[in-house]
């Protein structure tokens, strides 16, 4: 597989900005667009949120002629799939181009693992709804096995929380005003095995502090 370049000037740790949006509203859209392959052994994957032929267009100009995209479905949106990164660096800093350059949102994951049949449905918890900060959120997707949260603990060294994010439901691991812990974090829970986010924690609704 291709290596992608450095993009030169562009640093920085890129987030996802915005919740996932746009969902597909008619049946005939969604049965016309694949679901998203999954990334390979070692590889970061960037999902952007394009759920529009212009916006898919507008992306597509602005990526050189070398990296390759897919058009797919990730949960109940359309996103363009751009593979390859082998690095959370390279991964983040197209992620931020994508960003800066066409203004759509993307997300950063890896190494998934065995894809839920049913919608995830949050642990049993008394919820306190309250929206996050400015900051960082590293989230994990549980695939409705609440039973991972022991693990998820042990990895990030401490309680994890319950947090809602476009509209579904994550362990939060960590959230912190700190890059630097959050890339952390992230990475460790990715090498374990988690399929973990970073995500911009303006963006998360935090439902419970703690899950026991």
């Amino acid at each position: 597989m291709q290596k992608f370049a450095t993009l030169p000037g562009v640093v920085g740790l890129a987030i996802a900005s915005a919740s996932l949006m746009g969902s597909i509203t008619s049946a005939s859209a969604q049965s016309s667009v694949p679901v998203c392959q999954p990334p390979g052994a070692g590889e970061y994957l960037l999902l952007v949120v394009s759920p529009t032929a212009e916006s898919r267009t507008q992306l597509r100009n602005a990526l050189p002629n070398e990296i390759k995209t897919t058009t797919c479905q990730y949960l109940n949106d359309t996103v363009t799939r751009i593979g390859g990164f082998r690095s959370i660096d390279d991964a983040n800093r197209w992620a931020r181009y994508i960003n800066t350059i066409v203004g759509l949102s993307a997300i950063i994951t890896t190494r998934p693992g065995e894809a839920a049949t049913q919608q995830p449905q949050p642990p049993r918890v008394t919820f306190n709804p309250q929206a996050l900060g400015q900051g960082y959120a590293v989230l994990v997707d549980y695939y409705n096995r609440p039973e991972i949260v022991n693990s998820v603990q042990q990895a990030v060294g401490g309680n994890v929380g319950l947090a809602s994010y476009g509209q579904r439901p994550y362990l939060l691991a960590v959230y912190t005003t700190n890059q630097q812990e959050a890339y952390n974090t992230l990475q460790r829970l990715n090498e374990r095995g988690f399929v973990a986010v970073l995500v911009n924690s303006r963006n998360v609704m935090l439902l419970r502090s703690v899950v026991r």
